[in-house]
């Protein structure tokens, strides 16, 4: 087999016996349809696809392991405890002096947890991930009242712990002016000290 090959086109010579050969023109490779890359995902899906694996391969660790479908809220609870060993933020325990005080003046043996925050949304994000992978509304084990319940908990210790409180903040109304309506005003304002 023999393969010459130009800037254009490719030709290949093929031979079935001894004389017999033929000859088949390939196209350029640059005509060949090209399908355009996938669209790129959020910084918010990206994350939920990453905490959906996640979730995921938690379960399959388990021993036994247990599919999604059969997941419940005490897999949650379980998966929450099993991430506060990579949490980063410093919780004060009851027996710490630095207890209660958001800005402690030296170095303490209490642990690092979850931030009540990072908590949260991973649950937002898990919750939708579940339904979006074909998980009943009314069975989301990431929606039931337990989980609401631990991460309420966890926040009001944390907020304790740290001296920190997480009371809602009000949203402020951001004021809308027209161009038009703040041309006017100016307008009205320089003629009346003129």
């Amino acid at each position: 087999m023999q393969a010459m090959m130009s800037n254009d086109h490719r030709k290949v010579e093929e031979g079935e016996g001894e004389g017999s050969s033929a000859t088949v023109t390939l196209a350029p490779s640059d005509n060949h349809l090209q399908l355009p890359p996938p669209p790129q995902l959020s910084r918010y899906e990206s994350q939920k696809r990453r905490d959906w694996n996640t979730f995921g391969q938690y379960l399959k660790n388990l021993r036994p392991p247990i599919p999604l479908s059969q997941c419940n809220y005490n897999h949650v609870l379980e998966f929450l405890r099993y991430l506060d060993q990579f949490g980063k933020t410093k919780v004060h325990l009851h027996g710490c002096p630095f207890f209660g005080q958001p800005e402690p003046p030296a170095p303490c043996a209490c642990p690092l947890r979850q931030a009540w925050g990072s908590l949260d949304a991973l649950i937002g994000r898990l919750r939708a991930a579940y339904e979006e992978n074909g998980g009943l509304p009314e069975n989301n084990p990431f929606a039931s009242g337990s989980i609401r319940i631990y991460l309420r908990e966890v926040r009001d210790f944390q907020a304790k712990a740290r001296g920190i409180s997480y009371k809602k903040k009000k949203k402020k109304r951001k004021l809308q002016i027209n161009a038009s309506t703040n041309a006017e005003a100016t307008a009205t304002f320089q003629l009346q000290f003129s």
